[in-house]
C-alpha cells in the first residue's frame, strides 16, 4: 500500500470516544466534523454467558481496566459486544442473577469503561428467539416478538451516550429482502430438532424501535446471507428520521462475498454513498493472508473493519475455530490474530508520522 494512502486511513481512525460518532454523508464523524473510521474487535461472551446456570459473570475473561488496556495496546478504537435479548429482558428462565436488571447493569458499566478508556462501542443485538423459547442460538432474524422491546430499552438506556452504535441484528439469514425489510412469517428447525414458525421483525420495526426510545445513535445493518450479501441493501435501505444508518458487512475466508471482485462489486458502491463498517471478518487457517487482504482493499476504500473475536485460546478457544485473535487476555496474538495487530501498530505509525510532518505555526505569528 502507497504510504500516502496508509497515512490518510490511519489519520480517519485517530478520534476517540469522547468526540462522538454520526453518520454524515457517506463518512462517520465525530459530533464536531472529523472523519474518524472504526477500526478493532469483536469481544464476545455477553450473547451466551448470561444464559448459563452455573456461571456468575455476565462476560467470560475479564472486563477491569488491564484487560481494556490490552485491547488499546493494539491501537483499537471500537469494540464491538454482541447481546443476548433475553438476559437483557430478564425473560424466559435467564438466570436472575445474570439477567434482566443485573444484566443491563454489568453491561452499561462495561460500556462506560470502555468509553472511558477513548473506545468507542458498537452494541449487536446477537442471540434473540420469539416466544418462550430460550435464546441460545442465531436464528434467522430478529424476533416481533421481543426484539422491539429489547432496541426500545437499549435506546433508552444508551441514548444520552453517543459514542455508542447499535448493531441492529447479527447475521440475518431470511431469504429474501423484502422480509429483511418489513418482516414476514419464517420457519427454523432450532437446536432441540422443532420446527418453529415465527413472526419476525423487520429492520425497519427495529429502526422504528430505537428511535421512538429518543436515541439518536448511529444503526447498523447488516444485510442477508449472513451479512455476507449486501447486493440489495440500498434498494431496501429502512427510512430512519435520523439519517444514521450504516451497512454492516461481514466477511470470512470461508463465506461469501469473500474476494476482492466481490468487494469491488457490491462493497465499493455502497461506501461511496453510505459508511460501511465491516462488524466481523477472519479467518479459519490459523493464518493472516485473507486478513490482511481484507484490511488493504478496506483501508483503500474508506471502510471500518472489527477482527472476529478477542477470546483467548487459553481459555478454551482456538485460532481455527473461533477464530480467536488472542492466546491470552493480556492480548499476546495468536498466529491469526498477529495480522491485525501488526496491520493497526502500522496505521498508527504512519498516523503519528504524519502528524510530526505537518507544518506548525511560527511563534512569530501566535497572538
Amino acid at each position: 500500500m502507497a504510504a500516502a494512502l496508509l497515512c490518510t486511513s490511519a489519520a480517519q481512525a485517530a478520534p476517540a470516544a469522547g468526540a462522538g460518532i454520526e453518520v454524515t454523508g457517506n463518512h462517520l464523524t465525530t459530533l464536531g466534523g472529523t472523519t474518524v473510521r472504526l477500526l478493532g474487535v469483536n469481544r464476545s461472551s455477553g450473547e451466551y454467558n448470561c444464559i448459563s446456570q452455573t456461571t456468575t459473570t455476565v462476560f467470560a475473561g475479564p472486563t477491569n481496566a488491564a484487560s481494556i488496556a490490552a485491547m488499546t495496546s493494539w491501537h483499537v478504537n471500537v469494540v464491538r459486544l454482541p447481546l443476548n435479548e433475553d438476559c437483557w429482558l430478564g425473560i424466559n428462565g435467564v438466570n436472575p442473577r445474570l439477567g434482566g436488571a443485573q444484566y443491563r447493569l454489568r453491561v452499561k458499566r462495561y460500556v462506560d469503561s470502555l468509553n472511558a478508556a477513548g473506545l468507542y462501542v458498537i452494541l449487536d443485538l446477537h442471540w434473540a428467539a420469539p416466544g418462550r423459547i430460550l435464546a441460545n442460538e442465531q436464528w434467522p432474524m430478529a424476533d416481533a416478538s421481543h426484539a422491539p422491546a429489547f432496541w426500545r430499552s437499549v435506546g433508552h438506556t444508551f441514548a444520552g451516550d453517543r459514542a455508542v452504535l447499535f448493531d441492529l441484528y447479527n447475521e440475518p439469514f431470511v431469504s429474501s429482502w423484502p422480509c429483511w425489510e418489513n418482516g414476514c412469517s419464517t420457519q427454523f428447525k432450532d437446536t432441540a430438532g422443532h420446527n418453529v414458525t415465527y413472526l419476525t421483525a423487520g429492520m425497519q420495526q427495529l429502526v422504528d424501535a430505537v428511535r421512538s426510545s429518543g436515541a439518536r445513535n448511529p444503526l447498523m445493518l447488516g444485510g442477508i446471507g449472513y451479512a455476507g450479501d449486501e447486493s440489495q441493501w440500498a434498494q431496501y435501505e429502512p427510512q430512519d428520521p435520523d439519517h444514521q444508518l450504516v451497512v454492516s458487512f461481514h466477511t470470512y475466508s470461508f463465506t461469501g462475498c469473500n474476494d476482492a471482485a466481490c468487494w469491488d462489486q457490491e462493497i465499493a458502491p455502497l461506501a461511496a454513498k453510505t459508511p460501511v463498517v465491516t462488524g466481523e471478518f477472519g479467518e479459519n487457517d490459523c493464518g493472516d493472508s485473507y486478513s490482511l487482504a481484507y484490511m488493504n482493499w478496506a483501508d483503500a476504500h474508506g471502510v471500518s473493519y472489527l477482527g472476529w473475536a478477542w477470546d483467548a485460546t487459553d481459555s478454551g478457544w482456538s485460532c481455527s475455530g473461533g477464530p480467536a485473535l488472542i492466546v491470552n487476555y493480556g492480548g499476546t496474538p495468536t498466529a491469526y490474530g498477529v495480522g491485525l495487530q501488526s496491520h493497526l501498530a502500522g496505521l498508527a505509525a504512519a498516523t503519528a508520522a504524519a502528524s510530526d510532518a505537518r507544518p506548525r505555526a511560527s511563534a512569530h505569528f501566535v497572538k
